[in-house]
């Protein structure tokens, strides 16, 4: 009886890549200006903030700013996947039947060949 082994396809692994999307909620704090209008009584001591004509039409502007969130996503590399195989050895007990001719003989000593 003659033991060996043959290699053989017996499975197959895949590799597919996709995307998923997920939806991140993060809270930011934001600022912004709001207009407050001081009034204050004339007094001596401020009085001459008072100079210049008695009554005049004028406008004054005050530029508001507000922040507002800025998403901004960037997609880069995270990690590599590949496959490879690994090489395992074990050990399998392998049972068969051998079939074996004999031969006997009955020869008398005289006449075996020398």
């Amino acid at each position: 009886m003659r033991i060996g082994t043959e290699r053989q396809e017996f499975g197959r692994a895949w590799q597919r890549k996709y995307v998923v999307t997920e939806e991140v909620q993060q809270t930011v704090p934001v600022r912004h200006e709001e207009v407050r209008v001081e009034r204050e009584p004339v007094t001596e001591s401020n009085c001459e903030a008072t100079a210049g004509p008695d009554s005049s039409e004028t406008e004054h502007e005050v530029t508001l700013h507000a922040e507002r969130p800025v998403v901004e996503t960037k997609a880069g590399p995270v990690e590599r996947v590949r496959l490879t195989t690994d090489e395992r050895t074990d050990e399998e007990t392998v049972i068969g039947e051998v079939r074996k001719e004999k031969i006997e003989t009955d020869v008398p000593e005289d006449k075996r060949q020398r």
